[in-house]
Protein backbone atom coordinates (compact mmCIF):
# COMPACT_ATOMS: atom_id res chain seq x y z
CA UNK A 1 0.00 0.00 0.00
CA UNK A 2 1.02 3.73 -0.78
CA UNK A 3 1.35 6.05 2.01
CA UNK A 4 -0.72 9.41 1.42
CA UNK A 5 -0.24 12.16 3.86
CA UNK A 6 -3.35 14.14 4.38
CA UNK A 7 -2.24 17.36 6.55
CA UNK A 8 -4.76 17.76 9.70
CA UNK A 9 -4.05 20.90 10.62
CA UNK A 10 -1.61 23.41 10.25
CA UNK A 11 0.39 25.86 12.04
CA UNK A 12 -1.12 28.88 10.85
CA UNK A 13 -4.65 27.69 11.72
CA UNK A 14 -5.70 26.24 8.14
CA UNK A 15 -6.49 27.75 4.92
CA UNK A 16 -7.75 25.41 2.81
CA UNK A 17 -6.09 24.51 -0.03
CA UNK A 18 -8.45 21.02 -1.15
CA UNK A 19 -10.42 18.41 -0.38
CA UNK A 20 -11.47 15.10 -0.37
CA UNK A 21 -14.59 14.22 -2.68
CA UNK A 22 -17.65 13.00 -0.76
CA UNK A 23 -17.44 9.06 -1.76
CA UNK A 24 -20.46 7.60 -2.21
CA UNK A 25 -21.90 3.73 -1.64
CA UNK A 26 -21.65 1.70 1.03
CA UNK A 27 -18.46 0.67 1.19
CA UNK A 28 -16.27 2.00 -1.17
CA UNK A 29 -12.66 2.50 -2.08
CA UNK A 30 -10.71 5.89 -2.98
CA UNK A 31 -9.80 5.11 -6.48
CA UNK A 32 -5.89 4.44 -7.16
CA UNK A 33 -5.82 6.96 -9.93
CA UNK A 34 -7.04 9.56 -7.54
CA UNK A 35 -4.49 11.91 -6.00
CA UNK A 36 -5.66 13.83 -3.43
CA UNK A 37 -3.90 17.25 -2.70
CA UNK A 38 -2.30 17.16 1.13
CA UNK A 39 -4.91 19.98 1.96
CA UNK A 40 -4.85 21.98 5.73
CA UNK A 41 -8.00 21.12 7.88
CA UNK A 42 -9.20 24.45 10.15
CA UNK A 43 -8.25 23.61 13.87
CA UNK A 44 -10.78 22.20 15.56
CA UNK A 45 -13.06 24.69 17.29
CA UNK A 46 -12.85 23.89 20.88
CA UNK A 47 -10.34 20.88 21.31
CA UNK A 48 -6.96 20.22 20.72
CA UNK A 49 -6.61 17.01 22.23
CA UNK A 50 -7.85 14.14 19.70
CA UNK A 51 -7.65 15.94 16.18
CA UNK A 52 -4.19 15.12 15.08
CA UNK A 53 -1.16 17.03 13.16
CA UNK A 54 -1.44 14.39 10.83
CA UNK A 55 -3.06 11.73 9.15
CA UNK A 56 -1.25 9.35 6.71
CA UNK A 57 -3.81 7.86 4.93
CA UNK A 58 -3.28 4.05 2.76
CA UNK A 59 -4.21 4.56 -1.32
CA UNK A 60 -5.98 1.74 -1.26
CA UNK A 61 -8.35 3.68 1.81
CA UNK A 62 -11.87 2.51 2.56
CA UNK A 63 -14.49 4.14 3.64
CA UNK A 64 -17.07 1.76 5.59
CA UNK A 65 -20.32 3.44 5.91
CA UNK A 66 -24.06 1.96 7.54
CA UNK A 67 -24.92 -1.54 5.94
CA UNK A 68 -28.79 -2.22 5.95
CA UNK A 69 -30.19 -4.93 7.82
CA UNK A 70 -28.10 -7.23 10.29
CA UNK A 71 -24.96 -8.44 7.52
CA UNK A 72 -22.96 -9.51 11.25
CA UNK A 73 -25.74 -11.51 13.06
CA UNK A 74 -24.02 -14.39 14.69
CA UNK A 75 -20.49 -12.17 14.52
CA UNK A 76 -18.91 -11.32 18.15
CA UNK A 77 -16.47 -8.29 18.39
CA UNK A 78 -14.29 -8.10 21.83
CA UNK A 79 -13.58 -4.10 22.30
CA UNK A 80 -10.37 -4.50 24.98
CA UNK A 81 -8.82 -0.99 26.52
CA UNK A 82 -6.47 -0.80 29.39
CA UNK A 83 -8.58 2.25 30.56
CA UNK A 84 -12.20 2.89 30.92
CA UNK A 85 -12.02 5.97 28.44
CA UNK A 86 -10.29 4.27 25.70
CA UNK A 87 -12.67 2.89 24.02
CA UNK A 88 -15.00 5.37 24.72
CA UNK A 89 -13.16 8.49 23.07
CA UNK A 90 -11.59 7.27 20.02
CA UNK A 91 -13.61 4.42 18.57
CA UNK A 92 -17.10 3.74 20.42
CA UNK A 93 -19.15 4.53 17.55
CA UNK A 94 -17.61 1.98 15.33
CA UNK A 95 -18.29 -0.51 17.94
CA UNK A 96 -21.90 1.05 18.19
CA UNK A 97 -22.12 0.69 14.67
CA UNK A 98 -21.12 -3.05 14.05
CA UNK A 99 -23.29 -4.11 17.33
CA UNK A 100 -26.36 -2.41 15.78
CA UNK A 101 -25.10 -4.51 12.50
CA UNK A 102 -25.67 -7.57 13.96
CA UNK A 103 -22.45 -7.95 16.05
CA UNK A 104 -22.47 -9.31 19.32
CA UNK A 105 -20.68 -7.14 21.43
CA UNK A 106 -18.07 -7.62 25.02
CA UNK A 107 -15.97 -4.96 26.40
CA UNK A 108 -12.47 -5.97 28.39
CA UNK A 109 -10.79 -3.45 30.64
CA UNK A 110 -7.96 -4.47 31.72
CA UNK A 111 -6.91 -2.28 34.40
CA UNK A 112 -8.68 -0.76 37.63
CA UNK A 113 -8.51 2.88 36.92
CA UNK A 114 -7.31 3.43 40.48
CA UNK A 115 -5.97 6.86 40.95
CA UNK A 116 -7.04 8.20 37.29
CA UNK A 117 -10.19 9.84 37.64
CA UNK A 118 -10.84 13.60 37.28
CA UNK A 119 -13.24 13.54 39.87
CA UNK A 120 -12.29 13.51 43.84
CA UNK A 121 -13.56 10.52 45.49
CA UNK A 122 -14.25 8.45 42.35
CA UNK A 123 -12.47 5.52 42.41
CA UNK A 124 -12.37 1.87 41.46
CA UNK A 125 -15.95 0.97 42.47
CA UNK A 126 -17.47 3.35 40.64
CA UNK A 127 -15.22 3.34 37.92
CA UNK A 128 -16.15 -0.22 37.70
CA UNK A 129 -19.80 0.97 37.57
CA UNK A 130 -19.44 3.92 34.33
CA UNK A 131 -17.50 0.78 32.60
CA UNK A 132 -20.54 -1.18 32.76
CA UNK A 133 -22.79 1.57 31.85
CA UNK A 134 -20.76 2.61 28.89
CA UNK A 135 -20.93 -0.90 27.40
CA UNK A 136 -24.64 -0.40 28.25
CA UNK A 137 -24.40 2.77 25.83
CA UNK A 138 -22.84 0.78 23.42
CA UNK A 139 -24.76 -2.14 23.46
CA UNK A 140 -22.67 -4.52 24.72
CA UNK A 141 -23.79 -7.86 25.95
CA UNK A 142 -21.24 -7.59 29.38
CA UNK A 143 -18.65 -6.09 30.44
CA UNK A 144 -15.47 -7.68 32.13
CA UNK A 145 -12.49 -5.97 33.83
CA UNK A 146 -9.12 -7.80 34.95
CA UNK A 147 -8.81 -5.10 37.50
CA UNK A 148 -4.28 -4.65 37.13
CA UNK A 149 -2.73 -1.47 38.50
CA UNK A 150 -3.22 1.16 36.83
CA UNK A 151 -0.17 2.76 34.94
CA UNK A 152 1.66 -0.64 35.75
CA UNK A 153 0.66 -3.05 33.33
CA UNK A 154 4.20 -3.24 31.91
CA UNK A 155 5.43 -4.56 35.74
CA UNK A 156 2.77 -7.66 35.44
CA UNK A 157 3.75 -11.00 33.20
CA UNK A 158 2.82 -10.93 29.72
CA UNK A 159 2.38 -14.51 29.84
CA UNK A 160 -0.62 -13.94 32.19
CA UNK A 161 -2.04 -11.19 30.40
CA UNK A 162 -2.23 -13.30 27.10
CA UNK A 163 -3.30 -16.49 28.75
CA UNK A 164 -6.57 -14.39 30.39
CA UNK A 165 -7.52 -13.05 26.85
CA UNK A 166 -7.22 -16.54 25.16
CA UNK A 167 -9.32 -18.05 27.56
CA UNK A 168 -11.82 -15.16 26.46
CA UNK A 169 -11.41 -14.52 23.46
CA UNK A 170 -12.34 -18.77 22.97
CA UNK A 171 -15.28 -18.94 25.75
CA UNK A 172 -16.52 -15.55 23.84
CA UNK A 173 -15.56 -17.39 20.53
CA UNK A 174 -14.58 -14.02 19.49
CA UNK A 175 -13.88 -13.03 15.47
CA UNK A 176 -13.30 -8.98 15.67
CA UNK A 177 -11.26 -6.68 18.15
CA UNK A 178 -10.98 -3.30 18.65
CA UNK A 179 -7.72 -2.06 20.73
CA UNK A 180 -4.87 0.30 20.54
CA UNK A 181 -2.47 -0.37 17.84
CA UNK A 182 0.25 -2.30 19.35
CA UNK A 183 2.68 -0.37 17.31
CA UNK A 184 2.02 3.10 17.96
CA UNK A 185 5.75 4.79 18.42
CA UNK A 186 4.04 8.24 19.67
CA UNK A 187 2.14 6.56 23.04
CA UNK A 188 3.55 7.66 26.08
CA UNK A 189 1.25 5.64 28.46
CA UNK A 190 2.67 2.16 28.97
CA UNK A 191 -0.55 0.00 29.41
CA UNK A 192 -1.51 1.12 25.51
CA UNK A 193 1.49 -0.50 24.80
CA UNK A 194 0.99 -3.34 26.90
CA UNK A 195 -2.49 -4.17 26.26
CA UNK A 196 -2.02 -3.63 22.46
CA UNK A 197 0.82 -6.62 22.10
CA UNK A 198 -1.03 -8.54 24.54
CA UNK A 199 -3.98 -9.06 22.23
CA UNK A 200 -2.30 -9.18 19.15
CA UNK A 201 -0.45 -12.31 20.33
CA UNK A 202 -3.64 -13.87 22.55
CA UNK A 203 -5.40 -13.03 18.61
CA UNK A 204 -3.24 -15.54 16.69
CA UNK A 205 -2.28 -17.66 19.83
CA UNK A 206 -6.49 -18.53 20.51
CA UNK A 207 -6.92 -19.53 17.01
CA UNK A 208 -6.51 -22.47 15.01
CA UNK A 209 -3.39 -21.16 12.96
CA UNK A 210 -1.92 -20.35 16.32
CA UNK A 211 -1.24 -24.19 17.24
CA UNK A 212 -3.15 -26.04 20.20
CA UNK A 213 -2.01 -23.47 23.21
CA UNK A 214 -3.53 -24.31 26.96
CA UNK A 215 -4.87 -27.60 26.05
CA UNK A 216 -6.37 -27.68 29.57
CA UNK A 217 -8.61 -25.16 28.13
CA UNK A 218 -9.77 -27.01 25.02
CA UNK A 219 -10.25 -30.78 26.71
CA UNK A 220 -12.41 -28.18 29.29
CA UNK A 221 -14.80 -27.13 25.94
CA UNK A 222 -13.90 -24.28 24.73
CA UNK A 223 -12.78 -24.31 21.15
CA UNK A 224 -10.29 -22.53 18.52
CA UNK A 225 -12.09 -18.89 17.94
CA UNK A 226 -11.67 -17.55 14.48
CA UNK A 227 -10.44 -13.98 15.05
CA UNK A 228 -10.59 -12.13 11.45
CA UNK A 229 -10.78 -8.90 11.63
CA UNK A 230 -8.90 -6.13 13.43
CA UNK A 231 -9.12 -2.32 14.03
CA UNK A 232 -6.49 -0.62 15.91
CA UNK A 233 -6.93 2.80 16.52
CA UNK A 234 -4.41 5.26 18.25
CA UNK A 235 -4.77 7.77 20.74
CA UNK A 236 -2.79 10.31 18.43
CA UNK A 237 -3.62 8.84 14.79
CA UNK A 238 -0.06 10.12 13.14
CA UNK A 239 1.15 6.95 15.10
CA UNK A 240 -0.55 4.42 12.77
CA UNK A 241 1.59 2.98 10.90
CA UNK A 242 -1.04 3.89 7.93
CA UNK A 243 -4.72 4.74 8.54
CA UNK A 244 -6.35 2.37 5.78
CA UNK A 245 -10.11 2.39 7.43
CA UNK A 246 -12.58 5.29 7.77
CA UNK A 247 -15.93 4.86 9.39
CA UNK A 248 -18.77 6.92 9.10
CA UNK A 249 -20.31 6.76 12.50
CA UNK A 250 -22.97 9.56 11.72
CA UNK A 251 -25.88 7.11 12.54
CA UNK A 252 -24.46 5.98 16.24
CA UNK A 253 -23.00 9.37 16.88
CA UNK A 254 -25.38 9.62 19.91
CA UNK A 255 -23.96 6.16 21.53
CA UNK A 256 -20.69 7.60 21.42
CA UNK A 257 -21.72 10.59 23.28
CA UNK A 258 -23.77 8.45 26.19
CA UNK A 259 -20.75 6.58 25.99
CA UNK A 260 -18.66 9.09 27.12
CA UNK A 261 -21.45 10.79 29.57
CA UNK A 262 -21.37 7.34 31.42
CA UNK A 263 -17.75 7.90 32.04
CA UNK A 264 -17.92 10.46 34.48
CA UNK A 265 -14.68 9.38 36.25
CA UNK A 266 -12.29 9.36 33.51
CA UNK A 267 -11.55 11.07 30.52
CA UNK A 268 -12.85 14.39 29.45
CA UNK A 269 -16.63 13.87 29.44
CA UNK A 270 -18.56 12.25 32.25
CA UNK A 271 -20.64 15.25 34.63
CA UNK A 272 -18.30 18.65 32.49
CA UNK A 273 -21.71 19.73 31.38
CA UNK A 274 -23.32 19.69 34.84
CA UNK A 275 -20.22 21.15 35.90
CA UNK A 276 -20.27 23.85 33.69
CA UNK A 277 -24.00 24.58 33.87
CA UNK A 278 -23.19 25.07 37.96
CA UNK A 279 -20.29 27.11 36.96
CA UNK A 280 -22.04 29.38 35.09
CA UNK A 281 -25.08 29.49 37.20
CA UNK A 282 -22.81 30.98 40.24
CA UNK A 283 -22.39 34.15 37.95
CA UNK A 284 -25.85 34.60 36.80
CA UNK A 285 -25.89 32.83 33.32
CA UNK A 286 -26.70 30.28 31.16
CA UNK A 287 -25.70 28.60 28.04
CA UNK A 288 -28.41 27.72 26.09
CA UNK A 289 -26.99 25.21 24.88
CA UNK A 290 -26.86 22.85 28.02
CA UNK A 291 -30.34 22.59 28.65
CA UNK A 292 -32.20 23.15 31.87
CA UNK A 293 -31.03 20.13 33.32
CA UNK A 294 -27.70 17.81 34.61
CA UNK A 295 -28.61 15.25 32.05
CA UNK A 296 -29.21 17.33 28.75
CA UNK A 297 -26.73 19.57 29.92
CA UNK A 298 -23.49 16.17 29.92
CA UNK A 299 -25.27 15.24 26.48
CA UNK A 300 -24.48 18.40 25.06
CA UNK A 301 -21.57 19.26 26.37
CA UNK A 302 -19.84 16.15 25.16
CA UNK A 303 -21.85 16.40 21.77
CA UNK A 304 -20.78 19.78 20.70
CA UNK A 305 -17.41 20.42 22.16
CA UNK A 306 -15.75 16.60 22.59
CA UNK A 307 -16.93 15.35 19.47
CA UNK A 308 -15.73 18.27 17.34
CA UNK A 309 -12.39 16.97 16.33
CA UNK A 310 -14.87 13.86 15.11
CA UNK A 311 -16.95 16.02 12.82
CA UNK A 312 -13.84 17.75 11.43
CA UNK A 313 -12.05 14.14 10.53
CA UNK A 314 -16.05 13.73 9.02
CA UNK A 315 -16.18 16.84 7.10
CA UNK A 316 -12.86 15.92 5.13
CA UNK A 317 -14.23 12.71 3.74
CA UNK A 318 -18.28 13.99 3.51
CA UNK A 319 -19.95 12.62 6.26
CA UNK A 320 -20.92 13.96 9.48
CA UNK A 321 -18.71 11.80 11.88
CA UNK A 322 -16.03 9.70 11.46
CA UNK A 323 -13.48 7.63 13.12
CA UNK A 324 -10.07 6.09 11.92
CA UNK A 325 -8.42 3.11 12.11
CA UNK A 326 -5.38 0.58 10.56
CA UNK A 327 -7.38 -1.83 9.32
CA UNK A 328 -6.92 -5.67 9.30
CA UNK A 329 -8.80 -7.97 7.85
CA UNK A 330 -8.82 -11.98 6.82
CA UNK A 331 -5.91 -13.46 5.49
CA UNK A 332 -6.60 -15.38 2.14
CA UNK A 333 -6.97 -18.85 2.51
CA UNK A 334 -4.34 -20.59 0.77
CA UNK A 335 -6.01 -24.19 0.83
CA UNK A 336 -8.72 -22.52 -0.97
CA UNK A 337 -7.57 -20.42 -3.36
CA UNK A 338 -4.88 -24.23 -4.35
CA UNK A 339 -8.28 -25.94 -4.22
CA UNK A 340 -9.81 -23.48 -6.69
CA UNK A 341 -6.96 -23.76 -9.72
CA UNK A 342 -7.13 -27.57 -9.10
CA UNK A 343 -10.88 -27.99 -9.90
CA UNK A 344 -9.99 -25.64 -12.92
CA UNK A 345 -7.05 -26.69 -14.19
CA UNK A 346 -6.92 -30.51 -14.04
CA UNK A 347 -6.87 -32.88 -16.61
CA UNK A 348 -6.91 -36.56 -16.65
CA UNK A 349 -4.67 -38.96 -16.97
Amino acid sequence: MERRKFLGRSLAGGIALGGAAALQGQRSNLPPAVTPTAYAVPKGEYNAYLTPDYHTYASDLVIERDQPGKPHQGKVLAAIQAHSDDITLFCAGTVAKLIGEGYTGYLIRLSNDEKAGKTVGHGVVQNEIDNHEAAKALGCKKAFSFYYRNHRMDDCAMIEIRQRLIFLFRLLQVNTIFVMDPYDHYDENPDHIVVGKAVESASWMASPGGGHEYPEQLKAGLKHCQIRERYYHCRSPQGHNLVNRVVDISSYIDHKVRANVANKGKGPAGDSGRQLRQELARQGKKLPLLGNDDDTANFQYVKHFLMDDFRVLGKQFGVEYAETFRYIGQEPNLRQAVRKYVDGHAVPL
